[in-house]
């Protein structure tokens, strides 16, 4: 699979972030009281119902709180790409052969969140997803007699990564300092990889991957800054990407051409901005989130002769402006809405999540 292919795999879950710290400046317009004159009041510590970032962390659901979070999510992704061959005899003159390509990328995501608090600092999570996945690309080169076309149709849906998450809240927020939380997210192999998916004897791939198809780890960091009516947060993080053995032959001709190694790029992940409170059951959300990936190193191996050949792909930047709205029907459910609007080359044009997150007291 092409780096820009993994890349939408990399990010597929940052969106979902969007809509949630909202639940914070929502409880904090709830929470303030006028206290007795004459007497100075006890400093203490508010705490939401629903952890203020899914995904990255937040201030964590209660002790014996359930929270379980349906979610929908869908992405795109276009490439117009005009590409030149030949030789530039004046600058209003050239010699060759014009490729043009245009890509289309469509990934649909269900997913089922569960985060159970196991004591009011420490909080379990673990999501399990649905992918589909279509791609449609169009080739044409001109300037040939006749001009030569190509179209191509994949898609492909199964399960997708499982992820397993901790999240520890390392303060109470008291005496107006931010609240600080660890991270710890491990992604696992369950989707099918691009070393899984059927190719033809040429190595072309039949089918999309719905996985990276390789484990990760991912330590993070956030910081919540209350301010009435509004949070302000950050995160930051790096995803550690488990280099593997591949060991998989990807042609069958007279060259017959093996994977060998296979190192992913690891990746830097920062991300900020604000929720702001309009009253106490709407809210809205702005940030900004961007992904540093990268270089993928792949070794090939030659079967007919045993040479040994190294590839890095490019690194990728992809950097996303995020918007959300969150409205909440009751203390136990809230709807939020998330857009996140691609501003670099890499990062998908679109993405838009709609979660649901429902809490229960669990014990």
């Amino acid at each position: 699979m092409s780096s820009r292919g993994t890349r939408i795999l990399y990010t597929t879950g940052l969106i979902s972030m969007i809509g949630c710290t909202p639940v914070m400046a929502q409880q904090m317009a709830q929470d303030t009281q006028i206290q007795p004159v004459g007497q100075e009041p006890e400093e203490q510590q508010v705490q939401p119902d629903v952890q203020a970032m899914a995904e990255y962390g937040g201030v964590l659901t209660p002790k014996g709180r359930l929270v379980l979070e349906p979610e929908f999510q869908y992405s795109h992704e276009s490439i117009n790409r005009m590409t030149f061959e030949g030789v530039e005899v004046l600058s209003t003159l050239l010699i060759g052969v014009f490729t043009a390509q245009d890509v289309d990328r469509d990934n649909y995501t269900a997913a089922l969140t569960g985060r159970l608090g196991l004591t009011d600092r420490l909080e379990l999570e673990m999501k399990v997803p649905y992918v589909y996945r279509d791609e449609s690309n169009r080739v044409t080169v001109s300037e040939v007699d006749p001009d030569f076309s190509l179209a191509r149709e994949l898609s492909n849906d199964a399960l997708g990564d499982i992820e397993v998450a901790a999240h520890y809240q390392f303060n109470r927020g008291l005496a107006g300092m931010p609240y600080f939380i660890g991270n710890l997210r491990y992604k696992s192999t369950t989707g099918e990889g691009p070393f899984d998916i059927r190719r033809n004897s040429a190595g072309t791939p039949l089918e999309l991957s719905t996985g990276t198809g390789f484990h990760s780890i991912e330590p993070s960091i956030t910081m919540l800054l209350p301010s009435a009516p509004a949070v302000y947060f950050a995160n930051l993080g790096y995803v550690f990407h488990l280099e593997d053995d591949v060991n998989q032959q990807v042609t069958q001709n007279d060259e017959d051409l093996f994977i060998d190694d296979v190192d992913p790029g690891d990746v830097v992940r920062l991300s900020f901005g604000m929720a702001y409170s309009i009253n106490p059951r709407t809210s809205f959300t702005l940030g900004y989130k961007n992904d540093f990936i990268g270089e993928t190193e792949t070794e090939y191996v030659n079967n007919s002769d045993g040479t040994t050949t190294r590839v890095n792909s490019n690194t990728l930047n992809v950097g996303s402006l995020l918007l959300g709205w969150s409205y909440r029907m009751n203390p136990d459910v809230s709807v939020n809405l998330g857009l996140e609007l691609g501003i670099t080359e890499d990062a998908p044009d679109t993405t838009l999540s709609l979660r649901m997150p429902i809490g229960m007291n669990a014990f």
